[in-house]
């Protein structure tokens, strides 16, 4: 049972949307990055926005991703991510083992908070992104 699971708390791990090419081609991709000094296995993933929009509630698609081992002090590209959903919340669910222990966290970009104005340099992956540790 859940009550069961010990969820110890998540650190090194943080998720960034960061913009990958120039003005005239602008794309966003979303990242998982891993600080920490050893792998993580079983990456699993789970993506959705929601929220209003327009005075209308609006819901993306639930996307699910597994990366198998994510590399001690490297970071995974899971998706790409268009800046129309940008106004929604995007929330990533992110579960992983290190050794036989579980983790689990949930990152939400809230409401407008992935814009030019917030990006800032992220060193691991060279680009300019939005930060969520």
């Amino acid at each position: 049972m859940k009550k069961d699971i010990d969820f110890s708390p998540v650190t090194g791990v943080e998720m960034v949307i960061a913009k990958t090419s120039e003005e005239a081609n602008e794309q966003w991709d979303v990242y998982l990055i891993n600080k920490n000094l050893i792998e993580l296995e079983t990456v699993m993933v789970t993506s959705k926005g929601y929220g209003n929009l327009n005075g209308e509630q609006k819901k993306t698609s639930t996307l699910r991703h597994v990366i198998q081992k994510l590399e001690e002090q490297s970071f995974a590209r899971i998706e790409p991510i268009d800046p129309e959903v940008f106004k929604l919340n995007n929330e990533y669910w992110v579960s992983y083992y290190i050794l036989n222990q579980i983790f689990d966290k949930k990152f939400v970009f809230v409401p407008d908070s992935i814009k030019k104005e917030n990006l800032q340099y992220i060193p691991e992956l060279d680009l300019m992104g939005i930060r969520h540790a």
